[in-house]
């Protein structure tokens, strides 16, 4: 596995098992942390430190309820760009970068470019939004919606045991 920096670290399941809990416990103490992993305290420490400097743990925060915040509305956009020349599809990832309401955006294969996981007010908001990047003349040639009706499922992490192969497996 690579570190961000270029040099590489080598996981085993302790690290795996860390990492597993840290995402969806943050704000696990270490020495709960420890416990949880079957180590002591200053080892658990030293394994998050290393993780955290080869870039395997990018950040800590809240998960929020945005549902209790205030009313949102969530759109899945299948995003076609005019021409497809490598500068077109840059331009377009350049740009997305400063939509906040873009919650995540994929490049993808099949009939569309890019499939994108907006978040708005109302559908107003939503296609106010959608004006804003075709105002700013990223190259999208043209784009559908998927207004979703209600979310069925949340993530709290990925799922480690199942995506990493395990050393020594």
């Amino acid at each position: 596995m690579k570190r961000s920096s270029g040099s590489a670290i080598r996981l085993d399941r302790l690290d795996l098992k860390i990492l597993s809990a840290l995402q969806t416990s943050g704000r696990i103490s270490n020495l709960e942390l420890a416990k949880k992993v079957g180590l002591s305290a200053t080892p658990c420490t030293q394994r998050v430190k290393r993780m955290e400097t080869a870039g395997y743990i990018r950040g800590y925060g809240a998960v929020l309820d945005i549902d209790r915040l205030c009313r949102n509305l969530v759109v899945f956009t299948e995003i076609t760009l005019r021409n497809h020349r490598r500068e077109d599809f840059l331009k377009f990832e350049r740009g997305i970068q400063d939509i906040p309401q873009v919650l995540n955006c994929f490049l993808v294969t099949g009939g569309y470019d890019y499939l994108a996981q907006f978040i708005a007010r109302d559908i107003h908001d939503y296609q106010t939004v959608v004006e804003g990047l075709l105002d700013r003349d990223l190259g999208v040639e043209k784009y559908f919606s998927y207004v979703t009706i209600k979310q069925v499922k949340r993530s709290t992490g990925y799922p480690l045991a199942a995506l990493v192969a395990q050393p020594g497996a």
